[in-house]
C-alpha cells in the first residue's frame, strides 16, 4: 500500500466516521458526549489535511522477519530437570 493509498483509505474512514456520528447526533440529540465526538472527528479531518508528505528517509514499513518454525515433536524433558519454576523456586528448597 502506497502512502497515497493509505491517506485515501484514512480519509474514507474519517468520512464514514463523520456519517456515523451525525446519525448518532440525530438519534441522541446535542449532548455533551455527541458534541465531543463531533469535535474529535473534525480534529481528525483537520490533522489529516495537515499531514503533508512522509519524512525523507522514512522506511516504508517494518521489514518482514523470517518466521521461526517450531516443531510439534515432543522435546527432551531432561532439559528442564534442574530448572526453577518462576515463583516457586527450586524443588529442593523452601520458599521464604
Amino acid at each position: 500500500m502506497t502512502s497515497h493509498d493509505a491517506e485515501e483509505s484514512t480519509r474514507e474512514a474519517v468520512a464514514a466516521l463523520r456519517t456515523s456520528v451525525q446519525r448518532l447526533q440525530a438519534a441522541q440529540g446535542d449532548t455533551l458526549g455527541v458534541r465531543r465526538l463531533v469535535s474529535d472527528v473534525d480534529r481528525l479531518a483537520a490533522d489529516l489535511d495537515e499531514l503533508g508528505p512522509p519524512a525523507p528517509g522514512h522506511p516504508r514499513g517494518p521489514a518482514r522477519e523470517d518466521l521461526e518454525e517450531i516443531p510439534d515433536t515432543p522435546y527432551d524433558e531432561s532439559m528442564w530437570a534442574d530448572a526453577e519454576h518462576e515463583g516457586f523456586g527450586a524443588p529442593d528448597r523452601r520458599a521464604p
